[in-house]
C-alpha cells in the first residue's frame, strides 16, 4: 500500500528537511499544510505550487500556551487532515567548559521546540486522528541519529532528541496495544536523519567559524531516500523507523535495545499492567 495519507501537516516547513519533504509530497498529489515562523517563505511555497496543493499556516510551535486553540483551528479548517509530520527543531552549541557562554533561556527554547512541542502536538492532535477511524492516519516524528549516539558539542539537542526517540517507542506501543482498538489505525513513524546539509548548521556561528557550517548528507539525496521509504506505506517493505545506511551500525545497536524494550512491554502486559 503506497503512502495513504492525503492531507499532511508539516512543521518546520520553511527550510531544510521539512521543506524538502513538503515539496516531494506536493509533487505526489498530497495536500500539504505547511507550518513555520517565516510567513514569507510559506507564501513563496503557496505561490510556487498553488493554494489547491499547499496551505500556509504561519505559527511558532514553541508557543505552548497557544497550541490548543491553534490545533482546534487546524482541525476545523482542515477536517481531512490525516497525518502530522513533527519536524521543527533547533540545535545550539552547549559548552560546559565555558559555562559563562551558556544561554539557558535559549536552551530552554531548544527543549521546548524539540521535545515539549511534539509532546503537546501529539496529545492535542490525537482526538482528531482517533475520530477518523478506521481510515489510516499517522504521526511522523523527525528525531535524529544523535538520539542514539550523542555529540558532546550540542549536548542539549542530543538529549531532546533522545527523549523524543524514547517517547515515540512508548507512543507506538500504547497505540497498538490490547487496549487500543480505537487507535490501531494510527501509524507511528520515526525519521532519524544523519547530519544533513541544511540551515541547522549554517546558522550556527561557531560551526561556520570552524568551517563546519555546510557538512553532512546532501539534502536532496536524504529527502529522496526518505520519501521513497514513506511511499512504501503499510506494504511488506514499509518501516516504522527510517534511517540511512551511513548510520546502520548505530541503528543495529539500537534495534537490539528495541528488542529488549518490546520484550519488556510484553512481560508487563502479561503481568497484568495496562497501558
Amino acid at each position: 500500500m503506497p503512502f495513504p495519507y492525503k492531507t499532511v501537516l508539516i512543521t518546520g516547513a520553511t527550510s531544510g528537511i521539512g521543506q524538502a519533504l513538503a515539496e516531494r509530497m506536493i509533487a505526489s498529489g498530497v495536500f500539504v499544510i505547511a507550518v513555520g515562523r517565516r510567513k514569507e517563505r510559506l507564501d513563496d511555497l503557496v505561490k510556487k505550487h498553488g493554494s489547491d496543493k499547499v496551505a500556509a499556516e504561519p505559527f511558532d510551535i514553541s508557543d505552548l500556551s497557544a497550541l490548543p486553540n491553534w490545533v482546534k483551528h487546524i482541525t476545523t479548517t482542515y477536517p481531512k487532515l490525516d497525518s502530522i509530520v513533527l519536524n521543527a527543531g533547533l540545535q545550539k552549541t552547549l559548552l560546559f567548559t565555558k559555562p559563562e557562554t551558556i544561554d539557558l533561556a535559549a536552551h530552554s527554547t531548544e527543549l521546548t521546540t524539540n521535545y515539549l512541542s511534539p509532546l503537546h502536538l501529539i496529545t492535542l492532535f490525537l482526538p482528531h486522528l482517533i475520530s477518523l477511524s478506521p481510515q489510516p492516519t499517522s504521526i511522523i516524528v523527525v528525531s535524529s541519529c544523535l538520539s542514539l549516539i550523542p555529540l558532546p558539542r550540542c549536548a542539549n539537542y542530543c538529549a531532546t532528541k533522545a527523549a523524543t526517540h524514547s517517547l515515540v517507542w512508548s507512543l507506538r506501543a500504547q497505540l497498538t496495544g490490547p487496549e487500543a482498538e480505537h487507535t490501531k489505525h494510527i501509524k507511528v513513524i520515526e525519521i532519524l536523519p544523519p547530519a544533513v546539509k541544511t540551515e541547522l548548521h549554517k546558522i550556527q556561528k561557531d560551526l561556520v567559524e570552524q568551517g563546519q557550517g555546510d557538512f553532512g548528507m546532501e539534502l536532496d539525496e536524504f529527502a529522496d531516500f526518505t520519501w521513497g521509504e514513506l511511499e512504501k506505506g503499510d506494504g511488506p517493505d514499509g518501516r516504522d523507523e527510517i534511517t540511512v545506511k551511513e548510520t546502520r551500525e548505530w541503528v543495529e545497536m539500537d534495534h537490539k535495545r528495541r528488542g529488549v524494550f518490546e520484550g519488556y512491554v510484553r512481560g508487563c502486559r502479561e503481568g497484568g499492567m495496562k497501558f
